[in-house]
């Protein structure tokens, strides 16, 4: 009795169906192959990052110039350095967090969630800081003009960031949309900063902070809503 004799015996035995003919699974194999093609690799992450920076910049400048300077015109040398360096200090660490929502098995040292949490807390720090008129004239209807004009705003530069990183993956289309959302807040906060000349110290710290929370929980909206879409199809 051969070994092949006593495999079939075995294999009779135990109910196990027998594998499949080798000359059929070589012929699986070669059909798969053969639609096979090299992937080009994404860019570095700081490559991509810079991409990201440079789309909020400029697109918020974009915008600042349409609407007006008159925010940056008012504000001291410091201040402006102030907010604007926290400001893009914030779209780095934000741009990364995004970068690596849509790169699968990347590390992530932070977490969206603390990117978010940080950054908002960072904003209202350096708003507080730098704004110091307490008066609220105008402030629901000046407030909601900004929120909306910021988050309008966000709209563009999730679109041109998403377009930037299309080869990606997101593991967690949540997260990812979260990540995304608060960039394009953070894109729509600079923009204000540039253009808008109500230093209440409440407006800015209420309506010019919202907008990337806000922007943020749109995105992550937004992604959870396709997500469904994609798996019910």
């Amino acid at each position: 009795m051969t070994d092949e004799d006593v495999d079939k015996v075995l294999q009779k035995s135990s109910g196990v169906t027998p594998q499949a003919e080798p000359a059929l699974l070589k012929r699986i194999a070669d059909s798969i192959n053969s639609s096979l093609e090299p992937v080009r690799p994404m860019p570095p992450t700081w490559m991509l990052t810079g991409g990201l920076a440079l789309i909020c910049a400029a697109v918020a400048v974009t915008a600042a110039a349409r609407a007006g300077f008159y925010g940056i015109e008012k504000l001291g040398l410091w201040e402006c350095v102030l907010v604007f360096s926290t400001l893009g200090i914030l779209v780095w660490v934000a741009g990364k967090e995004f970068v690596h929502q849509l790169i699968p098995g990347s590390r992530q040292p932070l977490g969206v969630g603390s990117v978010l949490t940080i950054g908002s807390a960072a904003l209202l720090g350096v708003f507080a800081l730098v704004f110091r008129d307490y008066r609220t004239d105008h402030f629901i209807s000046a407030g909601i003009a900004c929120l909306l004009t910021g988050l309008l705003l966000a709209i563009p530069a999730a679109f041109m960031s998403g377009l930037l990183l299309r080869r990606g993956f997101a593991v967690n289309p949540v997260a990812a949309g979260l990540a995304g959302g608060a960039l394009a807040g953070l894109c729509g906060v600079t923009m204000l900063e540039l253009h808008c000349a109500n230093f209440q110290a409440l407006h800015v710290l209420v309506w010019h902070t919202a907008v990337v929370p806000v922007s943020a929980a749109a995105g992550a909206l937004v992604a959870w809503a396709l997500r469904g879409d994609s798996t019910q199809t």
